[in-house]
C-alpha cells in the first residue's frame, strides 16, 4: 500500500523542484501503470516509494511504513516488504541463475533449507525451471529479465515496482512480461509499473497514473489514455 498526501520534493543540489503537491494513494493487490515523460517526477516518486530520498514535504506511507520519519536504520525492514525491478536487470554476472535468486534470500538471513524450498518454486513461477545452472551471459534479455523478477518475488514482498522493465525487450516478450506482472498480482501482490509503453498500458486496461512536470495530470481506471509519453 502506498498513500502520498500533498508530497513535493526539491534537490537542494541543484534546486530542481522534482514534485509539486502529489497526493494519490495505491491499494494493497492493486496493479498501477505510472506514466510521463522524462523528467516529469517518475523517477522521483519510484526513490520515495523505496526510501532512497525524503520529500521536502507531505505525507508518504508505504506498507504502514512512516517515510518521512523512519530511520535509516530501520530502511531495511521497508525494504524486505518491496520487490524492486530494474530496467538493466543488474544481476550478478558470475553467480548462475539459481545463486543470483538465492543471493537475495541469503541477504535477509533466511535458512538453507528455506533457500532450497523457495527458490525452484519462484524460477518455476517465471518460467525458468529448467536453467538453474545457466550463467546471465547464457541468457536471452526476457529470461534475465524473469532472473530479475524472480529475485524481486523470492521474499514474497507485498509490493513489486518495476522501473521501465521492459525497455530493453520486443514487443512480443514485453507483453509476455506484463502478463507474469498479471499473474503475479492476480496471486495477491500489488504491482507498480513505471513504463513507457504506450501499447502495453492500453493493453491491459490497467488503473494508469500520468505526472507531468511534477504533478498527477491524469488517475484512472481502464488503461487508454492520449497521453504523449517520450
Amino acid at each position: 500500500m502506498v498513500e502520498m498526501n500533498n508530497v513535493s520534493m526539491v534537490y537542494e543540489s541543484s534546486g530542481t523542484e522534482a514534485l509539486d503537491r502529489v497526493s494519490f494513494s495505491i491499494e494493497e493487490g492493486e496493479f498501477v501503470f505510472l506514466v510521463g515523460p522524462s523528467g516529469s517526477g517518475k523517477t522521483t516518486l519510484m526513490k520515495l516509494i523505496t526510501g532512497e530520498v525524503r520529500p521536502k514535504s507531505g505525507k508518504i506511507i508505504v506498507n504502514d511504513f512512516d517515510m518521512r520519519k523512519i530511520k535509516r536504520r530501520k530502511l531495511p525492514k521497508v525494504r524486505r516488504t518491496l520487490g524492486v525491478i530494474f530496467q538493466d536487470y543488474r544481476l550478478i554476472e558470475n553467480m548462475n541463475v539459481y545463486d543470483n535468486v538465492a543471493f537475495a534470500m541469503r541477504v535477509v538471513g533466511a535458512r538453507r533449507r528455506e533457500i532450497r524450498e523457495r527458490v525452484p518454486y519462484v524460477l518455476e513461477l517465471v518460467g525458468l525451471d529448467g536453467r538453474e545452472k545457466r550463467m546471465p551471459n547464457e541468457l536471452s534479455g526476457g529470461e534475465q529479465q524473469r532472473v530479475a523478477i524472480a529475485r524481486a518475488l523470492v521474499n514474497n514482498p507485498r509490493m513489486i515496482v518495476a522501473d521501465e522493465p521492459t525497455g530493453n525487450l520486443d514487443p512480443a516478450r514485453s507483453l509476455e512480461l506484463m502478463l507474469l506482472f498479471e499473474k503475479i498480482n492476480d496471486m495477491g501482490t500489488t504491482i507498480v509499473v513505471v513504463t513507457h509503453e504506450k501499447e502495453l498500458v492500453n493493453a491491459l486496461g490497467k488503473r494508469v497514473i500520468a505526472i507531468d512536470n511534477g504533478r498527477v495530470i491524469s488517475d484512472g481506471k481502464g488503461g487508454y489514455f492520449n497521453y504523449e509519453i517520450e
